[in-house]
């Protein structure tokens, strides 16, 4: 790893190794940030992008074991201003362009990204132009205030057709606070932060800690991500996080350290439970690394194809080995964050780990493919 870091790749890496539920290996590489060098500490705060997504996917099954909702409950059950949706026709370029719903999006759909919304990134049809215009997930927004906005807006499909990675966990994150009562993060806060004792894991990272925030950076060359050097990233979509926000990401927005986040998969991997707290059930688990789309949906980004994968509530889901990789990665589940926070879990190997960098924006990313080829090679 320390090679990405002397060709000017990345500014920094920190990784844990896991076996079972025991760390067999942590160490970092790198700068907190290029311009001083000043060296990457154990207790680095990142920004975690989309890794926030197992979190909110894991407090929604959280109600789920609680019997707030079924997976196959229709959205607008919860949400009545999602009764009158539409779906944008086929390679129309008018966002006028619709036609009916034929089946509501549920909240499976939302787990999965099969519900049919669009999520402002990729720019290739005109709902993603009004997510950009309309600031779905403004700072100065709300949960509430961003499910308004998206009820005028159609779908990009019928729900159930394909999978669209999208703003669906940050609607997730709004029936968790439906579904509970409380704020999103006072959930998290109580229902699994304060459990785990993630006590550096939050929407925001308070003065006091200031000085613990890794610098983000963007690779000089977007076209070609490999291109050696770096130049320092604003922080898009999550706005600053050197105060608190209104706009609370389920899809996003969460900042956390190597160990919080470490804490949380190690009770992912026990089955839901961990330090003698009860967070999840195990057969909640379960369903969370077990495919729930259909047969044949293929699981995509614009700028990325997974092949063979396919997603159950909140995790990717490995139908075959990667490139280099033992036929025991076949099983494994992840996810990770535009801006380098990758972690995974193999049951066959019985091996997990995470790499944290600072490097956006990218959905993937060589390095934690070549450290994941390491880790089972050496590991498992």
């Amino acid at each position: 790893m320390q090679k990405y870091v002397d060709n000017n790749l990345v500014s920094c890496l920190s990784a844990v190794i896991l076996k079972g539920t025991d760390v067999i290996d942590f160490r970092t590489w790198g700068y907190m940030d290029i311009e001083s060098k000043r060296p990457m500490i154990d207790d680095a705060i990142f920004r975690m992008y989309s890794n926030t997504k197992i979190v909110t996917s894991a407090a929604a099954m959280i109600l789920y074991d609680e019997g707030a909702f079924d997976l196959d409950d229709p959205v607008e059950k919860y949400i009545p201003q999602f009764k009158d949706l539409k779906v944008l026709k086929k390679g129309s370029k008018d966002m006028g362009d619709t036609v009916p719903l034929e089946t509501p999006p549920t909240i499976r759909h939302l787990f999965t990204h099969s519900a049919g919304f669009a999520y402002g990134l990729f720019m290739t049809n005109p709902v993603d132009q009004a997510f950009v215009d309309q600031r779905m997930m403004g700072l100065e927004s709300t949960l509430t205030e961003m499910i308004d906005k998206l009820a005028k807006l159609p779908l990009l499909f019928q729900p159930g057709e394909r999978w669209q990675y999208s703003i669906s966990i940050d609607i997730l994150a709004r029936l968790v606070e439906i579904w509970s009562g409380k704020s999103f993060i006072e959930f998290l806060k109580e229902r699994i932060f304060d459990p785990l004792e993630m006590v550096d894991t939050d929407f925001y990272v308070p003065e006091a800690n200031h000085h613990r925030i890794t610098s983000n950076y963007s690779p000089i060359d977007l076209r070609n991500p490999m291109t050696p050097g770096l130049k320092p990233c604003p922080d898009i979509m999550i706005g600053s996080i050197l105060e608190p926000k209104n706009f609370h990401s389920g899809g996003g927005g969460l900042v956390s350290t190597m160990s919080d986040y470490t804490t949380f998969i190690q009770m992912i991997i026990n089955g839901g439970q961990w330090n003698g707290q009860r967070i999840i059930s195990s057969e909640s688990v379960e369903l969370m690394h077990t495919n729930q789309l259909r047969e044949g949906i293929k699981v995509k980004l614009p700028t990325w194809d997974m092949p063979n994968t396919v997603f159950g509530l909140g995790f990717a889901i490995k139908n075959s080995p990667a490139e280099g990789e033992p036929d025991s990665a076949i099983g494994e589940y992840h996810w990770g964050g535009m801006a380098g926070t990758h972690s995974w879990i193999s049951p066959k190997a019985g091996i997990s780990a995470l790499l944290f960098t600072q490097r956006a924006y990218g959905f993937w990313h060589p390095f934690s493919h070549e450290h994941k080829r390491l880790v089972y090679k050496i590991a498992g």
